[in-house]
């Protein structure tokens, strides 16, 4: 019995995180869908682009700015699945966090 509770008292201890804190599995789940909503970026900085400033910005700046999101959206996704175990940034906050998940509420 004692056994059972010192093995259950060091997982929490290994497993717990801060209040505010992001865990290990969210920061995975992150990188994952980082990596496959990146594509994404593209289309989303175009709609944008050409909303604020017509077409001609959405298929000049807003490629450009699309295809350098996805890239960063991509490079930050696979650094986040690789050290998921890791609390790099501490406490595993996210890298991007404008939105932390491309689908995120507010976005569109």
């Amino acid at each position: 019995m004692r056994k059972l509770v010192l093995l259950i008292l060091i997982a929490v201890f290994l497993f717990a995180s801060g209040v505010y804190a992001d865990t290990p599995l969210k920061k995975l789940g992150r990188g994952v869908s980082n990596i496959i909503t990146c594509p994404l970026e593209i289309l989303y900085r175009i709609g944008r682009a050409n909303d604020e400033s017509g077409p001609f910005a959405a298929y000049t700046w807003g490629v450009l700015d699309g295809v350098f999101r996805t890239v960063t959206r991509m490079i930050v996704g696979g650094y986040e699945v690789i050290t998921f175990p890791l609390p790099v940034p501490s406490d595993y906050r996210a890298v991007i966090d404008d939105p932390e998940f491309f689908l995120e509420e507010g976005l569109y």
